[in-house]
C-alpha cells in the first residue's frame, strides 16, 4: 500500500508478470499462425482470413468450448505444467472433427490464483504445440488473475475453437447405416476424463505418484499426466479420403458405450466386443485398486478407444490402415444392425446428454 492508497498490486494483481508471460509465450504461439492469421499476438480480437471459405457451397461452422476437468490437479501436484495444454486442444478440436469439419482456430482462456509467468508460458507453450499438431491457429487468449478467489498456485484452463465443414460433407447419424462397420482408435491412456474418481482411487491405495508401477512401465504421475491423444489432423484426413466414413464418436464423458450411442440412429444398434482389444494396463490397475464396479468404470473412463469411426464395410480396411501408418492403433469392434435387444446377450446402452437416438451393445469380458 502507498501513501496514496491501496493500488492493483496491494490487491494482488500484477499486470507485470502478465505482460512477461505473454512475452515468454509469443514464439510458440506464432508458430500456430500461417498466412491466414492477421495481426499477430496481442490485439484485442484474433483475426483469421476467411475468404478461403468462398469456395465452398454452403459453408457450416462447427464450434465447441471444454476444460480437462480435475486433471490439471496432477500438473500442480508434479509441478509441470507444459503438457496440459495438449489436453484442453485435443478436449475442444476432437470434438469439431465428429462433424467432419476442420478446426480453423482456437483461444483459451487461464484463471490463475497468481501469475507466475514461466508456468503460464509453460500452459500456453502446450496449447500452441497441441495446436501445431490439429493444423490450427491459435488466435488469441486471456489470463486473469484471481487473488482471494484462488490459491497463489491454483490454475484452471478452458478453451473454444471454430471450424468448418462443407453441408455435404457433414458427418453423424443420419449417414449411419445397417451393415456399418464400427472402428475403435486406441487412446493414449486416461486422457482428460474421469480424474475426479482416478483421484479418489490413488487417494483410497494411498499411492505416491512418484512411485513406479511395473504393470505401467514409468512412474504413476507419468501415466497419469500422459497428454490427450490429438485425432483432429487424422480425422480430417481419413474424411477427405473415404467416401463411405458416415460418422466418429469423440470417447469422453459418459465412456464408450454412451458416446457411441449419440451416433447411432434411432432403430439401429452398434455392438461393441469388449474381448476386441487388450485393456491398458492403467484402466484394470484402476479397477483393481479401487474395487470399481466395470459398469462404472466403464461408463466413466475411455477404456483405451479415445475416438470410434462408423464406416461402410468396404472402406473399414483401409480406415484402419490409414489410422495405424499415422501411429494410431485401430481394430474392428463390432457393427451395426437392427436394434433389437430381445436377441443380444450382454449390456445395452441408449442414449446420452439429452440425444435420443440407438443403442449399443456390449457383450463378453474385457481382456487385461
Amino acid at each position: 500500500m502507498t501513501a496514496d492508497g491501496i493500488t492493483y498490486a496491494d490487491a494482488g494483481v500484477d499486470t507485470h508478470a502478465g505482460d512477461r508471460a505473454v512475452e515468454l509465450m509469443k514464439a510458440a504461439v506464432a508458430k500456430t499462425h500461417g498466412p491466414e492469421v492477421l495481426g499477430g499476438v496481442g490485439g484485442f480480437a484474433g483475426l483469421f482470413d476467411a475468404s478461403a471459405l468462398k469456395s465452398y457451397k454452403r459453408p457450416l461452422l462447427a464450434s465447441s468450448t471444454d476444460g480437462v476437468g480435475t486433471k490439471i490437479v496432477i500438473a500442480q501436484q508434479m509441478d509441470i505444467h507444459d503438457t496440459i495444454g495438449q489436453d484442453l486442444v485435443a478436449m475442444v478440436v476432437d470434438d469439431i472433427v465428429v462433424c467432419g469439419a476442420k478446426p480453423l482456430v482456437m483461444t483459451d482462456y487461464i484463471a490463475c490464483g497468481k501469475v507466475v509467468p514461466e508456468r503460464i508460458a509453460d500452459i500456453v507453450r502446450g496449447i500452441a504445440e497441441g495446436c501445431e499438431m490439429a493444423g490450427t491457429a491459435l488466435v488469441g487468449g486471456e489470463t486473469a488473475e484471481h487473488p482471494g478467489v484462488m490459491g497463489a498456485d491454483d490454475y484452471d484452463v478452458a478453451g473454444a475453437a471454430i471450424g468448418v465443414v462443407e453441408a455435404s460433407a457433414l458427418l453423424g447419424p443420419e449417414k449411419v447405416v445397417t451393415g456399418d462397420v464400427v472402428v475403435a482408435m486406441a487412446s493414449s491412456g486416461l486422457h482428460s476424463n474421469g480424474y475426479s474418481l482416478v483421484r479418489s482411487v490413488v487417494k483410497h491405495a494411498g499411492w505416491s505418484l512418484d512411485t513406479d508401477v511395473p504393470e505401467l512401465g514409468r512412474t504413476l504421475g507419468a501415466e497419469l499426466l500422459e497428454p490427450t491423444r490429438i485425432y483432429a489432423q487424422l480425422c480430417v484426413d481419413i474424411a477427405a479420403s473415404t467416401d463411405g466414413l458416415h460418422a466418429f464418436s469423440h470417447v469422453t464423458g459418459g465412456g464408450l458405450a454412451a458416446n457411441v450411442a449419440r451416433i447411432i440412429p434411432r432403430g439401429l444398434a452398434a455392438t461393441v466386443a469388449r474381448d476386441a482389444w487388450d485393456l491398458p494396463a492403467i484402466f484394470a490397475l484402476v479397477q483393481s485398486a479401487g474395487k470399481v464396479p466395470w459398469n462404472d468404470l466403464e461408463s466413466t473412463l475411455n477404456m483405451g478407444i479415445g475416438m470410434v469411426a462408423v464406416v461402410s464395410a468396404a472402406d473399414a480396411d483401409a480406415l484402419i490402415a490409414q489410422s495405424a501408418a499415422a501411429g494410431v492403433p485401430a481394430w474392428v469392434l463390432g457393427e451395426v444392425s437392427a436394434d433389437d435387444s430381445r436377441a443380444v446377450s450382454g449390456d445395452v446402452v441408449r442414449g446420452a446428454k439429452g440425444v435420443v437416438g440407438g443403442a449399443v451393445y456390449l457383450s463378453g469380458a474385457y481382456r487385461a
